[in-house]
Protein backbone atom coordinates (compact mmCIF):
# COMPACT_ATOMS: atom_id res chain seq x y z
CA UNK A 1 0.00 0.00 0.00
CA UNK A 2 1.66 3.12 -1.07
CA UNK A 3 1.68 6.14 1.02
CA UNK A 4 1.88 9.71 -0.40
CA UNK A 5 0.69 13.23 0.71
CA UNK A 6 -1.99 13.34 -1.93
CA UNK A 7 -2.92 10.00 -1.94
CA UNK A 8 -6.51 8.85 -0.42
CA UNK A 9 -6.82 7.84 3.16
CA UNK A 10 -7.89 3.96 3.31
CA UNK A 11 -9.52 4.51 6.82
CA UNK A 12 -12.28 6.41 4.94
CA UNK A 13 -13.00 3.77 2.76
CA UNK A 14 -12.87 0.87 5.12
CA UNK A 15 -15.10 3.26 7.64
CA UNK A 16 -17.92 3.60 5.07
CA UNK A 17 -17.52 -0.76 4.54
CA UNK A 18 -17.41 -0.83 8.14
CA UNK A 19 -21.12 1.10 8.29
CA UNK A 20 -22.46 -1.14 5.17
CA UNK A 21 -21.65 -4.12 6.94
CA UNK A 22 -23.56 -3.31 10.15
CA UNK A 23 -27.03 -3.53 8.55
CA UNK A 24 -25.98 -6.70 6.96
CA UNK A 25 -25.43 -8.43 10.29
CA UNK A 26 -28.49 -7.19 11.49
CA UNK A 27 -27.05 -4.61 13.85
CA UNK A 28 -27.02 -0.52 13.56
CA UNK A 29 -24.94 1.55 11.71
CA UNK A 30 -21.76 2.52 13.58
CA UNK A 31 -22.15 -0.99 15.71
CA UNK A 32 -18.58 -1.33 13.91
CA UNK A 33 -17.24 2.25 14.43
CA UNK A 34 -17.76 1.86 18.14
CA UNK A 35 -16.13 -1.22 18.00
CA UNK A 36 -13.45 -0.19 16.81
CA UNK A 37 -13.15 2.61 19.26
CA UNK A 38 -13.45 0.37 22.06
CA UNK A 39 -10.35 -2.23 20.47
CA UNK A 40 -8.14 0.74 20.10
CA UNK A 41 -8.69 1.70 23.61
CA UNK A 42 -7.62 -1.96 25.03
CA UNK A 43 -4.63 -1.92 22.48
CA UNK A 44 -3.04 1.51 23.58
CA UNK A 45 -4.05 -0.11 27.44
CA UNK A 46 -2.02 -3.48 26.74
CA UNK A 47 0.74 -1.00 25.29
CA UNK A 48 0.66 -2.75 21.63
CA UNK A 49 2.75 -0.69 19.42
CA UNK A 50 1.41 1.47 16.69
CA UNK A 51 2.14 -1.34 13.50
CA UNK A 52 -0.16 -3.94 15.72
CA UNK A 53 -2.61 -1.24 16.45
CA UNK A 54 -3.24 -0.48 12.71
CA UNK A 55 -3.77 -3.84 12.70
CA UNK A 56 -6.22 -3.98 15.37
CA UNK A 57 -7.84 -1.06 13.71
CA UNK A 58 -8.52 -2.09 10.35
CA UNK A 59 -9.62 -6.10 11.47
CA UNK A 60 -12.38 -4.40 14.02
CA UNK A 61 -13.56 -2.42 10.58
CA UNK A 62 -13.62 -5.26 8.60
CA UNK A 63 -14.11 -8.46 10.43
CA UNK A 64 -17.45 -8.88 8.88
CA UNK A 65 -16.51 -8.06 5.41
CA UNK A 66 -17.40 -11.61 4.23
CA UNK A 67 -21.40 -11.51 5.58
CA UNK A 68 -22.88 -11.46 2.57
CA UNK A 69 -21.04 -14.82 0.98
CA UNK A 70 -23.72 -16.97 2.17
CA UNK A 71 -26.75 -14.35 2.92
CA UNK A 72 -28.94 -16.19 0.52
CA UNK A 73 -28.51 -19.56 2.51
CA UNK A 74 -28.96 -18.31 5.79
CA UNK A 75 -32.13 -16.25 4.32
CA UNK A 76 -33.57 -19.85 2.97
CA UNK A 77 -32.39 -21.50 6.71
CA UNK A 78 -34.09 -18.62 8.48
CA UNK A 79 -37.16 -18.54 6.56
CA UNK A 80 -36.87 -15.55 4.74
CA UNK A 81 -35.10 -12.96 6.29
CA UNK A 82 -31.39 -13.37 7.35
CA UNK A 83 -31.10 -9.87 8.39
CA UNK A 84 -33.28 -10.60 11.82
CA UNK A 85 -32.07 -13.82 12.29
CA UNK A 86 -28.26 -12.87 12.36
CA UNK A 87 -29.16 -10.02 14.62
CA UNK A 88 -31.19 -12.36 16.81
CA UNK A 89 -28.27 -14.93 16.79
CA UNK A 90 -25.36 -12.04 17.54
CA UNK A 91 -25.11 -12.31 21.13
CA UNK A 92 -24.40 -16.10 20.82
CA UNK A 93 -21.45 -15.55 18.23
CA UNK A 94 -18.79 -16.79 20.90
CA UNK A 95 -20.97 -18.09 23.25
CA UNK A 96 -20.39 -22.08 24.54
CA UNK A 97 -21.64 -24.58 22.32
CA UNK A 98 -24.29 -25.71 24.47
CA UNK A 99 -25.79 -22.40 24.97
CA UNK A 100 -25.39 -21.73 21.08
CA UNK A 101 -27.52 -24.67 20.50
CA UNK A 102 -30.26 -23.65 22.69
CA UNK A 103 -30.57 -20.39 21.72
CA UNK A 104 -30.55 -21.14 18.14
CA UNK A 105 -33.35 -24.22 18.24
CA UNK A 106 -35.21 -21.49 20.12
CA UNK A 107 -35.05 -18.69 17.59
CA UNK A 108 -34.62 -20.32 14.21
CA UNK A 109 -37.06 -19.44 12.03
CA UNK A 110 -39.33 -18.78 15.16
CA UNK A 111 -42.14 -16.20 12.92
CA UNK A 112 -43.06 -19.66 10.74
CA UNK A 113 -46.23 -21.71 11.41
CA UNK A 114 -44.70 -24.73 13.93
CA UNK A 115 -44.57 -27.52 11.57
CA UNK A 116 -42.30 -25.33 9.10
CA UNK A 117 -40.53 -24.22 11.57
CA UNK A 118 -39.70 -27.78 12.94
CA UNK A 119 -38.78 -28.74 9.69
CA UNK A 120 -35.86 -26.15 9.62
CA UNK A 121 -34.71 -26.74 13.04
CA UNK A 122 -34.50 -30.44 12.12
CA UNK A 123 -32.76 -29.62 9.30
CA UNK A 124 -30.20 -27.87 10.57
CA UNK A 125 -29.58 -29.88 13.63
CA UNK A 126 -29.01 -32.72 11.34
CA UNK A 127 -26.34 -30.90 9.31
CA UNK A 128 -23.48 -30.85 11.69
CA UNK A 129 -20.76 -29.12 9.37
CA UNK A 130 -23.66 -25.96 9.14
CA UNK A 131 -21.45 -23.37 11.02
CA UNK A 132 -18.14 -24.71 9.83
CA UNK A 133 -19.71 -23.81 6.55
CA UNK A 134 -21.02 -20.52 6.82
CA UNK A 135 -18.15 -19.00 9.00
CA UNK A 136 -15.74 -20.51 7.20
CA UNK A 137 -17.27 -19.12 3.60
CA UNK A 138 -17.60 -15.81 5.90
CA UNK A 139 -13.44 -15.77 6.30
CA UNK A 140 -13.06 -16.98 3.28
CA UNK A 141 -14.52 -14.25 1.46
CA UNK A 142 -13.24 -11.37 3.68
CA UNK A 143 -9.57 -12.42 3.07
CA UNK A 144 -10.18 -12.18 -0.77
CA UNK A 145 -11.90 -8.88 -0.67
CA UNK A 146 -9.22 -8.00 1.85
CA UNK A 147 -6.44 -8.13 -0.70
CA UNK A 148 -8.14 -6.62 -3.06
CA UNK A 149 -8.03 -3.42 -0.71
CA UNK A 150 -3.90 -4.46 -0.01
CA UNK A 151 -4.84 -5.73 3.29
CA UNK A 152 -4.33 -9.22 5.19
CA UNK A 153 -7.40 -10.33 6.65
CA UNK A 154 -7.72 -13.83 8.34
CA UNK A 155 -9.09 -15.83 11.18
CA UNK A 156 -11.92 -13.29 12.12
CA UNK A 157 -13.92 -16.17 14.12
CA UNK A 158 -11.03 -17.90 16.21
CA UNK A 159 -11.24 -18.74 19.99
CA UNK A 160 -9.03 -18.38 22.60
CA UNK A 161 -9.30 -22.05 23.83
CA UNK A 162 -8.99 -22.98 20.32
CA UNK A 163 -12.64 -24.30 19.31
CA UNK A 164 -12.80 -21.06 16.63
CA UNK A 165 -12.93 -21.39 13.00
CA UNK A 166 -11.39 -21.11 10.27
CA UNK A 167 -8.33 -22.74 11.79
CA UNK A 168 -8.47 -24.03 15.09
CA UNK A 169 -6.04 -21.55 16.67
CA UNK A 170 -5.42 -21.29 20.59
CA UNK A 171 -4.26 -18.88 23.13
CA UNK A 172 -1.11 -16.71 22.03
CA UNK A 173 -1.50 -18.50 18.51
CA UNK A 174 -5.06 -15.99 17.41
CA UNK A 175 -3.39 -12.73 16.12
CA UNK A 176 -3.96 -10.00 18.51
CA UNK A 177 -6.24 -8.19 16.84
CA UNK A 178 -8.90 -10.63 16.71
CA UNK A 179 -8.27 -11.41 20.35
CA UNK A 180 -9.43 -7.69 20.84
CA UNK A 181 -11.69 -7.33 18.37
CA UNK A 182 -13.35 -10.14 19.63
CA UNK A 183 -14.24 -8.95 23.26
CA UNK A 184 -14.87 -5.38 21.58
CA UNK A 185 -17.41 -6.21 19.62
CA UNK A 186 -19.09 -8.43 21.82
CA UNK A 187 -18.72 -5.83 24.86
CA UNK A 188 -19.66 -3.02 22.63
CA UNK A 189 -23.50 -5.13 21.77
CA UNK A 190 -24.28 -6.57 24.99
CA UNK A 191 -23.64 -3.24 26.59
CA UNK A 192 -25.84 -1.64 24.16
CA UNK A 193 -28.59 -4.15 24.17
CA UNK A 194 -28.30 -4.75 28.00
CA UNK A 195 -26.55 -1.88 29.56
CA UNK A 196 -22.61 -2.26 31.02
CA UNK A 197 -22.98 -4.65 33.98
CA UNK A 198 -24.90 -7.52 31.75
CA UNK A 199 -22.21 -7.30 29.48
CA UNK A 200 -19.55 -7.14 32.33
CA UNK A 201 -21.34 -10.29 33.66
CA UNK A 202 -20.59 -12.15 29.98
CA UNK A 203 -16.99 -10.96 29.23
CA UNK A 204 -16.37 -13.03 32.69
CA UNK A 205 -18.97 -15.70 31.91
CA UNK A 206 -17.02 -16.27 28.52
CA UNK A 207 -13.09 -15.59 30.38
CA UNK A 208 -10.93 -18.21 29.07
CA UNK A 209 -13.63 -19.85 26.58
CA UNK A 210 -13.51 -17.59 23.72
CA UNK A 211 -11.50 -14.24 24.92
CA UNK A 212 -8.31 -13.66 26.63
CA UNK A 213 -8.38 -13.02 29.77
CA UNK A 214 -5.72 -10.07 29.52
CA UNK A 215 -8.09 -8.43 26.85
CA UNK A 216 -11.34 -8.96 29.05
CA UNK A 217 -9.60 -7.27 32.48
CA UNK A 218 -8.71 -4.36 29.94
CA UNK A 219 -12.36 -3.79 29.17
CA UNK A 220 -14.38 -4.77 32.11
CA UNK A 221 -11.63 -2.10 34.23
CA UNK A 222 -12.33 0.40 31.55
CA UNK A 223 -14.54 -0.40 28.63
CA UNK A 224 -17.64 1.57 30.07
CA UNK A 225 -15.30 4.99 30.43
CA UNK A 226 -14.23 4.36 26.53
CA UNK A 227 -17.25 4.16 24.98
CA UNK A 228 -18.86 7.27 26.71
CA UNK A 229 -15.70 8.97 25.70
CA UNK A 230 -16.70 8.36 22.12
CA UNK A 231 -18.89 11.25 21.64
CA UNK A 232 -21.74 11.78 19.38
CA UNK A 233 -19.66 11.55 16.55
CA UNK A 234 -18.58 8.29 15.95
CA UNK A 235 -17.69 8.48 12.17
CA UNK A 236 -15.13 11.47 12.99
CA UNK A 237 -13.40 9.75 16.12
CA UNK A 238 -12.70 6.71 14.69
CA UNK A 239 -10.93 8.40 11.29
CA UNK A 240 -8.86 10.60 13.55
CA UNK A 241 -7.75 8.21 15.46
CA UNK A 242 -6.50 5.90 13.29
CA UNK A 243 -2.75 4.74 14.40
CA UNK A 244 0.43 6.95 13.09
CA UNK A 245 0.57 4.32 10.57
CA UNK A 246 -1.55 6.07 7.88
CA UNK A 247 -2.36 3.93 5.22
CA UNK A 248 -3.23 5.36 1.54
CA UNK A 249 -4.75 4.76 -1.65
CA UNK A 250 -3.61 5.86 -5.24
CA UNK A 251 -6.38 6.47 -7.46
CA UNK A 252 -5.86 3.19 -9.90
CA UNK A 253 -5.79 1.37 -5.94
CA UNK A 254 -9.30 3.61 -5.07
CA UNK A 255 -10.38 1.69 -8.79
CA UNK A 256 -9.78 -1.74 -7.39
CA UNK A 257 -11.55 -1.31 -4.06
CA UNK A 258 -14.50 0.10 -5.75
CA UNK A 259 -14.76 -3.11 -7.67
CA UNK A 260 -14.19 -5.16 -4.07
CA UNK A 261 -17.15 -2.84 -2.78
CA UNK A 262 -19.16 -3.84 -5.70
CA UNK A 263 -18.51 -7.31 -5.60
CA UNK A 264 -18.89 -7.64 -1.77
CA UNK A 265 -22.98 -5.88 -2.43
CA UNK A 266 -23.75 -8.51 -5.38
CA UNK A 267 -22.80 -11.31 -3.40
CA UNK A 268 -26.23 -10.42 -1.44
CA UNK A 269 -27.86 -12.91 -4.42
CA UNK A 270 -26.70 -15.17 -6.92
CA UNK A 271 -28.79 -13.43 -9.42
CA UNK A 272 -26.62 -10.10 -8.64
CA UNK A 273 -23.23 -11.46 -9.42
CA UNK A 274 -21.48 -8.89 -11.42
CA UNK A 275 -24.74 -6.67 -11.60
CA UNK A 276 -22.56 -3.63 -9.98
CA UNK A 277 -19.45 -4.08 -12.69
CA UNK A 278 -22.03 -4.27 -15.61
CA UNK A 279 -23.61 -1.10 -14.55
CA UNK A 280 -20.18 0.64 -14.34
CA UNK A 281 -19.63 -0.48 -17.73
CA UNK A 282 -21.99 0.32 -19.12
CA UNK A 283 -22.84 3.90 -17.32
CA UNK A 284 -19.27 5.05 -18.56
CA UNK A 285 -20.05 3.78 -22.16
CA UNK A 286 -22.91 5.70 -22.41
CA UNK A 287 -21.51 9.00 -21.15
CA UNK A 288 -18.70 8.59 -23.62
CA UNK A 289 -21.41 7.78 -26.53
CA UNK A 290 -22.95 11.26 -25.09
CA UNK A 291 -20.08 13.52 -25.00
CA UNK A 292 -19.35 14.20 -21.45
CA UNK A 293 -16.07 15.12 -20.48
CA UNK A 294 -13.63 11.91 -19.37
CA UNK A 295 -13.91 13.36 -15.39
CA UNK A 296 -17.43 12.99 -15.71
CA UNK A 297 -17.45 9.37 -16.88
CA UNK A 298 -15.06 8.52 -14.42
CA UNK A 299 -17.23 9.62 -11.51
CA UNK A 300 -20.57 8.00 -12.68
CA UNK A 301 -18.42 4.77 -13.58
CA UNK A 302 -17.29 4.84 -9.83
CA UNK A 303 -20.60 5.97 -8.30
CA UNK A 304 -21.90 2.65 -10.91
CA UNK A 305 -19.62 0.36 -8.95
CA UNK A 306 -20.78 1.28 -5.42
CA UNK A 307 -24.39 2.38 -6.13
CA UNK A 308 -25.59 -0.76 -5.14
CA UNK A 309 -24.05 -1.20 -1.49
CA UNK A 310 -27.29 -0.58 0.67
CA UNK A 311 -28.58 -3.65 -0.89
CA UNK A 312 -26.62 -5.54 1.66
CA UNK A 313 -28.97 -4.30 4.28
CA UNK A 314 -32.01 -5.77 2.88
CA UNK A 315 -32.91 -8.97 3.22
CA UNK A 316 -31.48 -11.50 0.70
CA UNK A 317 -34.91 -13.37 0.84
CA UNK A 318 -36.47 -10.33 -0.76
CA UNK A 319 -33.76 -9.76 -3.69
CA UNK A 320 -34.34 -13.54 -3.94
CA UNK A 321 -37.69 -13.78 -3.93
CA UNK A 322 -39.78 -15.26 -7.10
CA UNK A 323 -43.54 -13.81 -6.89
CA UNK A 324 -44.60 -10.49 -6.28
CA UNK A 325 -43.34 -8.38 -3.20
CA UNK A 326 -46.26 -7.18 -0.45
CA UNK A 327 -46.43 -3.68 0.39
CA UNK A 328 -43.70 -4.22 3.30
CA UNK A 329 -41.30 -6.25 1.10
CA UNK A 330 -41.28 -2.88 -1.27
CA UNK A 331 -40.88 -0.61 1.34
CA UNK A 332 -37.41 -2.24 2.47
CA UNK A 333 -36.62 -2.22 -1.58
CA UNK A 334 -37.24 1.36 -1.55
CA UNK A 335 -35.01 1.59 1.42
CA UNK A 336 -31.34 0.37 -0.59
CA UNK A 337 -30.51 3.29 -2.21
CA UNK A 338 -30.90 5.26 0.95
CA UNK A 339 -28.85 3.28 2.24
CA UNK A 340 -26.13 3.39 -0.07
CA UNK A 341 -26.53 7.32 -0.33
CA UNK A 342 -25.42 7.41 3.69
CA UNK A 343 -22.84 4.89 3.86
CA UNK A 344 -21.49 7.14 0.58
CA UNK A 345 -21.90 10.44 2.47
CA UNK A 346 -20.83 9.47 5.66
CA UNK A 347 -17.44 8.92 3.63
CA UNK A 348 -15.24 11.80 2.72
CA UNK A 349 -13.42 9.59 0.18
CA UNK A 350 -16.70 8.75 -1.47
CA UNK A 351 -19.24 11.04 -1.61
CA UNK A 352 -18.87 12.48 -4.28
CA UNK A 353 -20.34 9.23 -5.66
CA UNK A 354 -23.25 9.60 -2.80
CA UNK A 355 -26.03 11.32 -5.01
CA UNK A 356 -25.73 10.05 -8.13
CA UNK A 357 -25.79 6.63 -6.10
CA UNK A 358 -28.78 7.30 -4.28
CA UNK A 359 -31.36 8.56 -7.65
CA UNK A 360 -30.38 5.39 -9.41
CA UNK A 361 -34.24 4.26 -9.29
CA UNK A 362 -35.49 7.96 -9.79
CA UNK A 363 -37.84 8.59 -12.19
CA UNK A 364 -38.41 11.72 -14.68
CA UNK A 365 -41.57 11.89 -14.08
CA UNK A 366 -41.66 11.24 -10.11
CA UNK A 367 -42.51 7.91 -10.06
CA UNK A 368 -39.18 6.44 -8.26
CA UNK A 369 -37.41 6.08 -5.57
CA UNK A 370 -36.25 6.83 -2.88
CA UNK A 371 -37.25 10.55 -2.89
CA UNK A 372 -39.69 10.60 -6.37
CA UNK A 373 -37.25 13.19 -7.56
CA UNK A 374 -38.48 14.86 -11.10
CA UNK A 375 -36.97 15.85 -14.13
CA UNK A 376 -34.81 19.08 -14.16
CA UNK A 377 -34.05 17.83 -10.56
CA UNK A 378 -31.97 15.18 -11.61
CA UNK A 379 -28.24 15.62 -12.65
CA UNK A 380 -27.81 14.02 -16.62
CA UNK A 381 -25.28 11.76 -14.55
CA UNK A 382 -27.74 10.56 -12.40
CA UNK A 383 -30.09 9.89 -15.23
CA UNK A 384 -27.79 8.15 -17.61
CA UNK A 385 -26.94 5.41 -14.13
CA UNK A 386 -31.05 5.25 -13.61
CA UNK A 387 -31.39 4.25 -17.52
CA UNK A 388 -27.95 2.30 -17.60
CA UNK A 389 -29.30 0.39 -14.23
CA UNK A 390 -32.55 -0.38 -15.44
CA UNK A 391 -31.52 -1.92 -19.12
CA UNK A 392 -28.86 -3.92 -17.66
CA UNK A 393 -31.24 -5.47 -14.99
CA UNK A 394 -33.90 -6.18 -17.33
CA UNK A 395 -31.14 -8.44 -19.11
CA UNK A 396 -30.20 -10.36 -16.14
CA UNK A 397 -31.87 -13.32 -14.50
CA UNK A 398 -34.17 -12.38 -11.83
CA UNK A 399 -35.88 -14.87 -9.38
CA UNK A 400 -39.60 -13.95 -11.01
CA UNK A 401 -38.25 -13.64 -14.79
CA UNK A 402 -35.89 -14.74 -17.26
CA UNK A 403 -33.35 -12.21 -18.74
CA UNK A 404 -34.82 -10.43 -21.13
CA UNK A 405 -33.00 -10.26 -25.18
CA UNK A 406 -30.60 -6.99 -25.25
CA UNK A 407 -33.24 -5.99 -28.18
CA UNK A 408 -36.33 -6.72 -25.78
CA UNK A 409 -34.42 -4.77 -23.50
CA UNK A 410 -34.02 -1.91 -25.57
CA UNK A 411 -37.75 -1.62 -26.37
CA UNK A 412 -38.56 -1.42 -23.09
CA UNK A 413 -36.35 1.28 -22.00
CA UNK A 414 -38.32 3.13 -25.22
CA UNK A 415 -41.84 2.23 -23.62
CA UNK A 416 -40.15 3.86 -20.37
CA UNK A 417 -39.76 6.86 -22.70
CA UNK A 418 -42.82 7.10 -23.90
CA UNK A 419 -44.40 6.95 -20.37
CA UNK A 420 -42.04 9.73 -19.62
CA UNK A 421 -40.30 7.58 -17.22
CA UNK A 422 -36.76 8.82 -18.55
CA UNK A 423 -35.67 11.16 -21.45
CA UNK A 424 -34.86 10.61 -24.77
CA UNK A 425 -30.88 11.47 -24.65
CA UNK A 426 -30.45 9.38 -21.55
CA UNK A 427 -31.81 6.14 -23.26
CA UNK A 428 -30.15 6.92 -26.22
CA UNK A 429 -26.54 7.33 -25.33
CA UNK A 430 -27.31 3.91 -22.98
CA UNK A 431 -28.59 2.15 -25.95
CA UNK A 432 -25.54 3.49 -28.11
CA UNK A 433 -22.88 2.07 -25.66
CA UNK A 434 -25.01 -1.36 -25.60
CA UNK A 435 -25.03 -1.54 -29.42
CA UNK A 436 -28.60 -2.05 -29.76
CA UNK A 437 -30.73 0.66 -32.50
CA UNK A 438 -33.20 3.53 -30.54
CA UNK A 439 -35.97 1.88 -32.59
CA UNK A 440 -35.96 -0.20 -35.11
CA UNK A 441 -38.19 -0.36 -38.25
CA UNK A 442 -39.55 3.58 -37.31
CA UNK A 443 -40.97 5.19 -39.84
CA UNK A 444 -40.53 9.27 -40.39
CA UNK A 445 -41.82 11.77 -38.16
CA UNK A 446 -44.27 13.44 -39.72
CA UNK A 447 -44.53 17.16 -40.45
CA UNK A 448 -40.64 17.60 -39.60
CA UNK A 449 -41.17 17.04 -36.19
CA UNK A 450 -38.37 16.45 -33.73
CA UNK A 451 -38.12 13.79 -31.37
CA UNK A 452 -38.17 16.32 -28.17
CA UNK A 453 -41.63 18.05 -29.64
CA UNK A 454 -43.10 14.05 -29.87
CA UNK A 455 -42.15 13.61 -26.42
CA UNK A 456 -44.09 17.37 -25.68
CA UNK A 457 -47.07 16.52 -27.67
CA UNK A 458 -47.62 13.20 -26.60
CA UNK A 459 -47.36 14.47 -22.78
CA UNK A 460 -49.84 17.41 -23.77
CA UNK A 461 -52.31 14.59 -25.28
CA UNK A 462 -52.57 12.94 -21.89
CA UNK A 463 -53.80 16.21 -19.89
CA UNK A 464 -50.22 17.27 -18.96
CA UNK A 465 -49.84 20.93 -18.07
CA UNK A 466 -46.49 22.99 -19.57
CA UNK A 467 -45.06 22.15 -15.96
CA UNK A 468 -45.42 19.10 -15.81
CA UNK A 469 -44.71 18.38 -19.36
CA UNK A 470 -41.23 20.85 -18.34
CA UNK A 471 -40.47 18.22 -15.01
CA UNK A 472 -41.09 15.17 -16.96
CA UNK A 473 -38.61 16.24 -20.08
CA UNK A 474 -36.42 18.50 -18.17
CA UNK A 475 -36.74 21.64 -19.94
CA UNK A 476 -38.31 25.05 -18.69
CA UNK A 477 -42.33 25.39 -19.16
CA UNK A 478 -41.26 28.56 -21.56
CA UNK A 479 -40.26 25.80 -23.81
CA UNK A 480 -42.76 23.75 -23.67
CA UNK A 481 -45.25 26.12 -24.54
CA UNK A 482 -43.31 27.24 -27.14
CA UNK A 483 -43.31 23.96 -28.53
CA UNK A 484 -47.08 23.23 -28.33
CA UNK A 485 -47.79 26.58 -29.82
CA UNK A 486 -46.77 25.23 -33.44
CA UNK A 487 -49.24 22.31 -33.11
CA UNK A 488 -52.36 24.77 -32.47
CA UNK A 489 -53.84 26.21 -35.25
CA UNK A 490 -54.91 29.85 -34.99
CA UNK A 491 -58.65 30.92 -34.53
CA UNK A 492 -61.00 30.25 -37.48
CA UNK A 493 -58.21 28.91 -39.48
CA UNK A 494 -58.36 25.19 -40.47
CA UNK A 495 -54.85 23.74 -40.71
CA UNK A 496 -53.54 22.90 -43.74
CA UNK A 497 -53.15 19.38 -44.53
CA UNK A 498 -49.81 17.53 -43.59
CA UNK A 499 -49.41 20.80 -41.58
CA UNK A 500 -47.71 20.40 -37.72
CA UNK A 501 -51.70 22.12 -37.19
CA UNK A 502 -52.90 19.44 -38.81
CA UNK A 503 -52.03 16.22 -35.96
CA UNK A 504 -54.46 17.38 -33.68
CA UNK A 505 -57.43 16.80 -35.87
CA UNK A 506 -56.18 13.31 -37.97
CA UNK A 507 -54.47 10.07 -37.19
CA UNK A 508 -51.39 10.97 -38.86
CA UNK A 509 -49.38 11.57 -35.19
CA UNK A 510 -47.45 7.89 -36.64
CA UNK A 511 -50.38 5.73 -35.69
CA UNK A 512 -47.93 2.65 -36.30
CA UNK A 513 -45.22 4.41 -33.81
CA UNK A 514 -48.10 4.93 -31.40
CA UNK A 515 -49.57 1.59 -31.55
CA UNK A 516 -46.30 -0.04 -31.32
CA UNK A 517 -45.57 2.47 -28.24
CA UNK A 518 -48.76 1.12 -26.88
CA UNK A 519 -50.68 4.76 -26.76
CA UNK A 520 -53.43 5.81 -28.80
CA UNK A 521 -52.99 8.05 -31.90
CA UNK A 522 -53.85 11.61 -30.88
CA UNK A 523 -57.18 12.88 -32.76
CA UNK A 524 -58.45 16.09 -31.27
CA UNK A 525 -57.06 19.18 -29.14
CA UNK A 526 -56.87 18.91 -25.78
CA UNK A 527 -59.12 21.52 -24.04
CA UNK A 528 -62.59 22.85 -22.58
CA UNK A 529 -65.13 20.09 -23.41
CA UNK A 530 -62.20 18.42 -24.94
CA UNK A 531 -60.48 16.06 -21.73
CA UNK A 532 -57.40 14.30 -22.59
CA UNK A 533 -57.45 10.70 -24.41
CA UNK A 534 -57.41 7.88 -21.51
CA UNK A 535 -53.86 6.25 -22.29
Amino acid sequence: MAVHAKSERLAELTIALSLATDPGTGQPMEHGLRTCWLSLATAEALGLDAATRSCVYYVALLRFLGCTSDASETAVLAGGDEVAFNATMAPMLMAQTGESIRYFVRHLAEDLPPHSRAGRVARAMSDPGLERRSLSGHCDVAARLAVRLGMALAHAYERWDGNGLPAGLAGEDVPVAVRIDTVARDAELWARQGGWPAAAEVLAQRRGHAYDPAVVEAIIGSGRRWLTDLGDDPRGAVLDSEPALVLTLRTRELDNALAAIADFADLKSPFLRTHSAGVADLAVAAATAAGVSEAEATTLGRAALVHDVGRVGISSGIWNYPGPLNAQQWERVRLHPYLSERVLHNCTLLEAYADLAGCHHERADGSGYHRGTTGNRLSFGARLLAAADAYHAMTEDRPHRPARTPADAAEQLLVEVDAGRFARVEVGAVLDAAGQERRQGRPALPAGLTEREVDVLRLIARGRANKQVGVALGISPKTVGHTSSTFTPRRGSPPAPGSRCSLWRTDSCCPDRCRGWGERPMRRRIGPGNPPISV
